[in-house]
């Protein structure tokens, strides 16, 4: 284990490693144990009683946080004739055709999320091997393959962030930054849980909610009692 340095360690020394938190206890520590000259990003860990290798079982979704991430995100959107005009409209950082998807292939990749009209998914999915590593290619489950580019974009600039359940049966997503302070990140949190819990599998059998811990981008993680979600949603 790489060894960690003394204000990680002090840090640490603040968190009773044998007890679960609950949230609002937990990310006011989290807060406390952020130490970065930077402004940290709050993440959350849920790992689920779910077997991801099973299409039955697995979790995947979007959310509009009601705060955001706390990120400008730059958005390109594959479309053509009226709705390019929509999108540029709309705000999108990025608009283009088959152009933008040359480019692409070129190696351009100054955007974080990625947008196209249904009649533009023949020439998009041609970066799938580009852009699917990355996370970043459209997917009509996810809302990002749609003929309402507007309303794509206005969510996306929202604070819409998207998840799946990885192989271990782990869900991470950002919270928001720690300046937002606790009362924001509990609300972006209460958002997420409830939108895992409502696309919990029918063929998910035993205890849902395993585990939950919170981080900071530079801080020790620390666990909350999955007890608690229910009365944090409500």
């Amino acid at each position: 284990m790489a060894k960690r340095g003394k204000k990680y360690r002090e840090k640490l020394a603040k968190i009773d490693r044998t007890k679960r938190y609950d949230f609002r206890e937990a990310v006011e520590l989290a807060l406390e144990c952020a130490y970065a000259n930077f402004d940290e990003t709050l993440d959350l860990a849920v790992r689920l009683g779910v077997d991801p290798r099973r299409a039955d079982q697995m979790v995947r979704g979007t959310v509009v946080l009601p705060h955001g991430v706390g990120k400008k995100v730059r958005v390109a959107v594959f479309a053509k004739g009226e709705k390019e005009k929509e999108a540029q409209e709309a705000g999108a950082d990025y608009v283009g055709s088959d152009d933008l998807v040359e480019r692409v292939q070129k190696g351009w990749l100054e955007f974080d999320k990625a947008i196209a009209t249904p009649d533009m998914m023949s020439s998009v999915g041609k970066l799938g091997r580009i852009l699917g590593p990355r996370g970043m290619m459209p997917n009509a489950k996810l809302g990002t393959v749609t003929f309402d580019v507007a309303k794509a974009i206005k969510e996306i600039k929202a604070g819409k962030i998207d998840f799946k359940v990885e192989k271990a049966g782990i869900v991470h997503a950002p919270m928001g930054k720690v300046s937002f302070g606790p009362d924001k990140l509990l609300e972006n949190i209460a958002a997420f849980m409830d939108t895992i819990l409502r696309l919990k599998p029918p063929a998910s059998k035993g205890t849902y909610l395993r585990s939950i811990a919170v981080s900071t981008t530079m801080g020790p993680g620390i666990k909350i009692d999955p007890g608690y979600v229910k009365e944090l949603v409500a």
